[in-house]
């Protein structure tokens, strides 16, 4: 085949034809709903800031527009719980999946906040410095990583581990868990770091040899400073909504303990969407990491080790998320032996039938592999990861469509990508898998502003935008 013939993106474009009147402009829909930006009103996005996922906005307007009544709802990639909760509001039986051990620590405070005792919460912040003071003798609960080795001030690493070794003696778990919470949310203000897309950036009073240009992050809050801020605004918040669920807003009549529980499934959305039971659900809404490289474990790396992960977890943690990083290695065998153990030899079949049917699919695949051999990808494992990203979704895909009833909907938000100029129409080849396996495809719902790319890629091929959509399927 000529280097010429293979660059052609024909089968995309006949893919595009094919769901061209499924593609509409979503004026209603803007970036800022569509990402975290939307739900800093909210408590808990106010206290910690997690990037990832969607507002809660988004989740109750789709839940509200395309069902009459509350039932099952899933988020394979619950991340921290806007979609588990958002549902929760609604009167809807909550279920979400999540391998990051960050999120699920932020869902459990999250639980613990609908039903903490605020007075008792008062006291034990009354006494809590007194109470620090006097501790000389502690436990080390921080226990470093090589990414995170120096993150924090000699003296700020000695009382956060005071602070740990107190809260690990509150027998009420719902006030530990909520103290704990209040630490793990300031551990980037009292560090050398701050977050930088794909990794941590180190400030350069760190004790690290750091090479490049120097990075000043600015004032570095002393660990009494930081953490006497955030409980300030913990209790503050609970406080002026004792009246009512805090997370609650458009329903404030309803007692929040008549709500159902927000059911967490610990680990990987590979292995846990094939345990669940045929047609359970009445609605999935997520979003999945998007293929873009970016390593939650190096994100949040500091909150991570806080959280007790030593350098092994991190590192399967890493290799057990979806394929979204260079660095990840495929899971094939894995998923093989997986299907296999269970008695489903048949449905991995299926999924690769159909991921190997994949025209457009398979013309990426080509396409990089020939830029990679041509020396136009900045990494050589970015046709790997572009690969195996899609692969691994397929698998979910197929998982999603099974667990959901006749009639239901499945609503995923994902951006498209570009890597060597090449454009991966990341809506489009998920949503002709999910037609695969007994999904319609009703609507690819278009930001009316789409997603720029890397200004290393705006100087090789000029400014270009990719699509950023939302996804309606209903099951058949």
């Amino acid at each position: 085949m000529t280097k010429t013939a293979e660059l052609i993106p024909t089968e995309r474009k006949i893919l595009f034809s094919k769901l061209a009147d499924r593609l509409e402009t979503a004026y209603n829909l803007s970036r800022k709903v569509v990402s975290f930006q939307a739900n800093k009103d909210e408590p808990i996005y106010r206290w910690f800031k997690y990037k990832e996922g969607f507002s809660s906005a988004l989740v109750k307007y789709f839940l509200t527009e395309y069902s009459p009544k509350p039932g099952k709802l899933l988020d394979p990639f619950a991340g921290a719980g806007t979609t588990l909760f958002a549902g929760q509001e609604l009167g809807w039986q909550s279920y979400g999946v999540e391998l990051l051990p960050v999120g699920v620590f932020v869902m459990q405070t999250r639980e613990a906040l609908n039903k903490i005792d605020t007075e008792k919460l008062r006291i034990i912040i009354k006494n809590l410095w007194s109470e620090l003071s006097k501790i000389e003798e502690y436990d080390t609960h921080i226990k470093h990583i090589s990414i995170t080795k120096d993150a924090f001030p000699d003296d700020t690493e000695i009382l956060l581990n005071k602070f740990l070794s107190y809260c690990s003696k509150i027998t009420d778990e719902k006030i530990q868990t909520v103290l704990r919470f209040a630490a793990f949310s300031v551990l980037e203000e009292i560090s050398y770091t701050r977050k930088d897309g794909q990794y941590l950036r180190w400030d350069y009073r760190c004790k690290r040899n750091l090479s490049g240009k120097q990075f000043d992050k600015g004032k570095i809050l002393t660990f009494e400073q930081a953490l006497k801020n955030k409980i300030h605004q913990i209790v503050t918040d609970l406080s002026s909504n004792q009246s009512i669920n805090l997370f609650e807003q458009f329903n404030h009549n309803r007692n929040s303990n008549n709500q159902n529980p927000v059911n967490i499934i610990e680990g990987s959305c590979l292995e846990e969407l094939p345990k669940l039971q045929d047609n359970y659900f009445d609605f999935i809404l997520t979003s999945p990491p998007y293929c873009n490289r970016y390593d939650y474990t190096r994100t949040y790396a500091l909150e991570l080790v806080f959280l007790g992960e030593d350098q092994e977890q991190v590192r399967n943690l890493r290799q057990s998320m979806l394929s979204c990083t260079v660095e990840n290695k495929e899971k094939i065998e894995h998923l093989n032996q997986f299907y296999s153990s269970i008695g489903r030899q048949e449905s991995f079949e299926e999924v690769i039938a159909a991921y190997n049917n994949c025209a457009a699919m398979t013309e990426v695949n080509t396409i990089l592999d020939e830029l990679n051999k041509l020396g136009k990808l900045n990494n050589n494992n970015i046709p790997r990861m572009v690969k195996n990203y899609f692969l691994e979704l397929c698998f979910v895909i197929y998982e999603m469509a099974r667990i959901t009833k006749s009639g239901g909907y499945c609503v995923m938000v994902n951006d498209n990508v570009r890597y060597g100029g090449e454009e991966i129409p990341a809506d489009l080849i998920l949503s002709e898998f999910a037609e695969k396996f007994g999904y319609s495809i009703n609507k690819i719902l278009v930001l009316p502003k789409g997603k720029g790319n890397s200004s290393q890629q705006m100087g090789n091929y000029g400014r270009t935008e990719v699509r950023k959509c939302v996804y309606l399927w209903q099951k058949r």
